[in-house]
Parts: C-alpha cells; sequence; structure tokens
C-alpha cells in the first residue's frame, strides 16, 4: 500500500515546488545551502511589456467613462494632465527605479536601503502591503470588471444577470490555472491579447476620429459649450488639475513594469551584477508602454466626449464603464462591437496576469528572506495557489463589485508610486544629481498631493489596505516566530588561521567555548578557561578555542558566515565570526567544523541570567539571550541523527 501511494505524493509534490532550489530534490541538501536553479533565460522586451500590458492598456476599458464623469465636458483636457503627469513624472521616476533596482523589487528596495534593523523590515512589510493591496485588487477588480461587460452583452444578459460573483470566482480560477500550467504561457497569452486589443482599439478610435472630422458642428458644439460653461482656458486648467486625481488609475501599469523586469532578457554579457542590458530594454518597455498608452487615453477621451451623450455615463446608461464598446456598437456594428466587448472581456480577465506576475516576484524576494514565509513561499505554484485563495476571499468580501474596489485600487497604485518617486528623489540626491533631485521632489510632491485628495475622497482604499498590511505583518511575525530555530546560514567560510586552529583540534578532541566578548583583555579569557574547567571538572591539559559572535543586523534571516582566526596575548585561539543570531551562528559553525574534520566538536556555555521567556524575546528580537538551550534546538532541528550531532554542554 505505501509503495503504491508515495510516488504519486512524491510526483505531486516535485512539481507544485519545481523551480525552487532547496526543496523538492531527493537526497537534496535542504535550505539555502543546494545548489541553484538553473537561471531564467528571459524574454524580448515587448513580449514581456504585452504582460504589462495587460494591466496598464485594458484600463481604456473604464478610464475614458471615469474621465467623462470625473470631469465632464473637460475631460480631454484632464485627460491631457494625466498624460503630462505620466510622461513627465512617472516615466522618468520609473525608469530611473528600473536602474536603481535591476533586480525587480523596485522602489520597495531602494527604501529599504536607507532603514536599518526592525524600523526598516517593518517599513517594507507596510509598503508590501500596499503592493499586495494593487495587485491582489487588480485581479479582482479586472476579472470582476471583465463578468459585467459579459453580463451585459445584450445576447447573454438575460441569462447570465444574477451569476457576476460565479462568473469572477471562475475567471481568477482560469487566471490561476495559467500560472499554474507556466510563466511563459502567460507571456504568450498576454502578447496575443493585446495585440488584438490594441489592434480594435485603434479601429474604434479611427473611425471615431473620422466621424467627429465629417461631422464638422461636434466640434464647435464641444468649444461652445466648454467656454459657456468654464469661461477662460486657466479655470478649464485649474478645474483639470483639481480632477485629476479621479484619473489616477490611468498611471496603473508602471509598478508592475518594474515587478516584472527579471523576465527581460537582456544582452548575452549581462551579469546579476551589471544587467546592462535588461536595463536598457525595460526603460525601452516602460516609454514604449507610456507613448501608446497616453496616445490612446487622448484620443478616447477626446472622441467619447465629442460623440457620446452626456447621460450615457451614468450609472444605468450603455456608457457607464464601457464608453468604448458603445462607440464600436454604435459606428461599426453589432458585429464588430461584439468582437471588441470580446476582447475587452479577455484582456480585462488576464489584466489579473501582470499583477500575478508582480506578486510572484515581489514577495517571495522579500518574506522568505526576512524569516517570514516558509521555504515553500519561493516556488512559484504554492504562491500562485496562496493569491489564488486570497482573490476568492477578496471577490467574495466585495461582492465582485467593481466600484467598491476602485478606491483601494487607486490608493494602492498611488502610494506606490509616491514611494518609487521619493526613493529617486533621495537617490538623485545621494548622487550629488542636483537638477534631477529637484525634478523628482516636483514629481514626489505631485504624486504625494494627488495620494492625499484620492484617500480623503474615498477612505476605504486606506482602510482596506491597513488590512493587507495587518494581514502581512501577522503572518510573518508568526512565520518569523515557527522558523526561529532554523539554522539561517547560507554558507560557512573559514579564513586560513580558523582552519588552522580546526586541522590542529581535528588530531584531538574539538572543544569551544562561546564567549560574549567585553574587555577582550588576558583576564577574560583566563577566567573564562577556569570557569569551564571547574563547571565541567576538566584537567588542567584540556585545551579549547574560544568562538565570538557579534551581532550585526538582528532582523536580517539568513546569510553567510565568514570565520577569523586570531590568537591573542600570545596564548588564547579565538575564532570571530559576525552574525544576525549568535545561536544559529554556533550551531553552523559547530556543523560545518563536523563536516570537514569528520569528528563530533563539543561546545561549552554558561548559563545567562535572567527570565527565561524575557531571555528568549532577547533571542527573537536582538539575536541574543539564552543562548546555550537555543543553539542546542537549532543543532537538533538541523541534525536529526543524534549520533551525528555536536555536543552542548552548559554549567
Amino acid at each position: 500500500m505505501a509503495t503504491t501511494e508515495h510516488p504519486p505524493t512524491g510526483r505531486l509534490r516535485a512539481w507544485m515546488l519545481e523551480g525552487l532550489s532547496d526543496m523538492g530534490r531527493k537526497g537534496g541538501l535542504t535550505g539555502p545551502h543546494a545548489e541553484p536553479a538553473p537561471a531564467h533565460k528571459g524574454q524580448r522586451w515587448w513580449r514581456v511589456m504585452c504582460l504589462t500590458g495587460v494591466d496598464y492598456f485594458s484600463t481604456l476599458g473604464y478610464q475614458p467613462g471615469i474621465a467623462a464623469l470625473a470631469a465632464g465636458l473637460l475631460s480631454p483636457v484632464a485627460t491631457i494632465v494625466l498624460v503630462i503627469v505620466t510622461l513627465a513624472g512617472a516615466l522618468p521616476v520609473y525608469r530611473r527605479v528600473a536602474e536603481e533596482s535591476p533586480h525587480g523589487q523596485g522602489s520597495i528596495a531602494m527604501l529599504e536601503r536607507l532603514l536599518p534593523f526592525w524600523k526598516g523590515k517593518l517599513f517594507v512589510l507596510t509598503l508590501l502591503g500596499f503592493a499586495a493591496t494593487d495587485f491582489l485588487i487588480t485581479i479582482t477588480l479586472s476579472a470582476a470588471d471583465a463578468s459585467t461587460h459579459l453580463i451585459e452583452n445584450p445576447h447573454l444578459h438575460s441569462v447570465l444577470h444574477d451569476q457576476q460573483m460565479l462568473i469572477t470566482l471562475i475567471l481568477v480560477a482560469l487566471l490561476g490555472a495559467v500560472f499554474l500550467k507556466g510563466f511563459l504561457e502567460a507571456i504568450g497569452v498576454a502578447v496575443a491579447l493585446v495585440g488584438i486589443y490594441l489592434v480594435l482599439n485603434l479601429v474604434v478610435v479611427v473611425d471615431g476620429l473620422w466621424h467627429v472630422a465629417t461631422a464638422g458642428h461636434v466640434i464647435t458644439d464641444w468649444s461652445g459649450a466648454l467656454t459657456a460653461e468654464h469661461g477662460n482656458v486657466f479655470v478649464m486648467i485649474g478645474l483639470a488639475l483639481i480632477v485629476f486625481p479621479k484619473l489616477a488609475l490611468g498611471l496603473s501599469g508602471f509598478e508592475t513594469g518594474v515587478a516584472v523586469m527579471p523576465h527581460v532578457q537582456g544582452d548575452p554579457a549581462d551579469t546579476e551584477e551589471r544587467p546592462t542590458g535588461r536595463i536598457r530594454d525595460t526603460k525601452k518597455l516602460l516609454t514604449t508602454a507610456a507613448l501608446i498608452m497616453s496616445c490612446f487615453l487622448i484620443a478616447t477621451s477626446f472622441i467619447t466626449t465629442l460623440l457620446i451623450p452626456a447621460d450615457q455615463f451614468k450609472s444605468g446608461g450603455q456608457a457607464n464603464g464601457r464608453a468604448l464598446a458603445y462607440l464600436a456598437h454604435e459606428y461599426l456594428g453589432n458585429t464588430f462591437g461584439t468582437v471588441y466587448d470580446v476582447s475587452t472581456i479577455a484582456i480585462l480577465w488576464f489584466a489579473g496576469a501582470s499583477a500575478m506576475a508582480g506578486l510572484l516576484n515581489l514577495m517571495p524576494r522579500y518574506l522568505p528572506r526576512y524569516g517570514m514565509a516558509p521555504h515553500w513561499a519561493r516556488a512559484v505554484r504554492p504562491m500562485v495557489i496562496v493569491f489564488t485563495l486570497i482573490a476568492f476571499l477578496v471577490t467574495w468580501i466585495f461582492n465582485a463589485d467593481v466600484d467598491a474596489q476602485g478606491g483601494a485600487y487607486a490608493t494602492g497604485v498611488l502610494v506606490l508610486i509616491s514611494s518609487a518617486a521619493i526613493a529617486v528623489t533621495i537617490a538623485a540626491r545621494k548622487a550629488g544629481q542636483r537638477k534631477w533631485a529637484i525634478a523628482f521632489t516636483v514629481v514626489s510632491a505631485v504624486f504625494l498631493y494627488t495620494t492625499v485628495t484620492n484617500v480623503i475622497e474615498r477612505p476605504d482604499g486606506v482602510k482596506i489596505g491597513a488590512c493587507f498590511i495587518a494581514g502581512i505583518i501577522l503572518v510573518s511575525l508568526l512565520s518569523r516566530l515557527a522558523r526561529a530555530f532554523e539554522l539561517r546560514v547560507t554558507s560557512v567560510t573559514l579564513d586560513d588561521m580558523a582552519a588552522r586552529f580546526v586541522r590542529d583540534m581535528a588530531s584531538r578532541k574539538i572543544r569551544f567555548i562561546a564567549n560574549e566578548p567585553d574587555r577582550r583583555d588576558k583576564a577574560e579569557y583566563r577566567d573564562k578557561v577556569e570557569q569551564i574547567r571547574k563547571d565541567n571538572d576538566f584537567p588542567e591539559q584540556e585545551d579549547f578555542v574560544f568562538v565570538e559572535v557579534t551581532v550585526t543586523d538582528p532582523s536580517e534571516f539568513e546569510a553567510g558566515l565568514t570565520v577569523h582566526g586570531e590568537v591573542l596575548h600570545n596564548r588564547y585561539r579565538v575564532l570571530t565570526l559576525e552574525s544576525a543570531s549568535i545561536p544559529n551562528a554556533l550551531a553552523a559553525l559547530l556543523l560545518h567544523v563536523r563536516d570537514v574534520t569528520g569528528c563530533t566538536p563539543h561546545i561549552y556555555f554558561e548559563w545567562t541570567e535572567g527570565n527565561p521567556f524575557a531571555n528568549f524575546l532577547r533571542f527573537f528580537m536582538f539575536g541574543q539571550g539564552e543562548v546555550a538551550p537555543v543553539t542546542r534546538e537549532v543543532l537538533r532541528e538541523a541534525e536529526p541523527d543524534r549520533s551525528r550531532r555536536p555536543r552542548v554542554h552548559t554549567g
């Protein structure tokens, strides 16, 4: 029975953890000591642009309607303001982000470097909460909007009018299924959808402009009504600036453009340290997408404002949330209109693909490294399942309502763009680029104003973002607590002197003394040796090597370990090392010494005074505390075989 059941389980586990270097390999090492997986070869930049474009370009499905409702006759002017902010603000910011953070972490990584220790970790978790808000709401809102377009189709309305929740959940599940199949399939689907959608939109725009040009009174009627309603051009510009925050969803594609940056192919000569080609091609990706979108935004806002009656944009109107679809049916016939509807539904559904790709690139880069997610969080398929289940929950909470999710979506987008603008401002100042620093300061002020205005008008977005932040922080801290006793050391390297000490001890009994460095004078080491001998009843001839760990950043979870050897006071041999945690570093050193010598090392401690619970909190937060029992527990988890486990002695 066991023989027949185990292989399928192994195959399922291997499939789920495919691409994860430190799990799922029979007989292989676990944790960060495993061999790395082969590097992802990447895709051409224009193909990756299509993946981000399903999010960015799909906003054409509802952006003209949002602009018309927010600005009325001023919609084209307000859209021009949006385009100016896009090309003169967001685009330069994210081109700089791509240059400063070429591995897809985006502005979060740039800001992480500014704050050390736990402050930096909590700050990153907060930004990750807003990123999760942005990306997950992109998935659920786009699927809900696609289901709305499907239900509003005249041929299907009578059959599907009360099935929006079910349809939305099915669309989210299908999106997850695409990513379970593989990332390359997701890019292939995105290229096809974006190509078809942009061509159909181009047909609608050209036809709309032709109708505007041939019906001359349309332009004169619009300009006359605009002048009569708002007076002079300065009033128009002022009002357009005021309503601009309501159009901010038109900026939604930049963060995902940087998040999927690792999938850009770049040049054959690129290295992880200097991916010059990847940076260059990502800048092409961002610029091309922004230019395409800007042209479409201006053209679509112009033709929809001039050709669609104002009352049709309102709730219940035929152009509400589907202005371009209205023009497609009105001027190009129901056959073309139906094809356009299908394309719009498809790209709105798949808009979540860029968000899913962003989540899969962003979250595993931070949470497992912080110890705030299990090892399997580095694998794609388990994370796809987790994000899909969360998307189900969000859809159910909001009842698949597009309007109810709009505030959270805009808040997530604007917070991330504002953080990116602040990050590049600081980077420009540090680089001594005064003109760029001034320019980015102005851009930061614009996005901060937009964010604050949006929060005031739609506070639900901050509330939803706060829920994501609280959830991420809570789960992260619980995971960090559960993984506290992991080895947490990626590698151990001994310098020449340290290696000489180990070789010398291997001919006798290997005995270490854990010492907390204080004055480091001769008396300190002499007294420590005498104490260990008395506590453990050792004869005078027994010799020891001291091990001293200096805690650097206790908020870090895992890192490599470099061990230095030195002789102090012409007598005492001392191994010194730096780590985020004393017990984990000592355990890693003991296991390494055992492996290179084939001997079982012994280490000697003295008990730490104080409350055990308080000492554990000191270990959890600051990497020190009750070192002896924690070192033993780390060794027990890392080495199940008791006979091969290094010995821990406490007196």
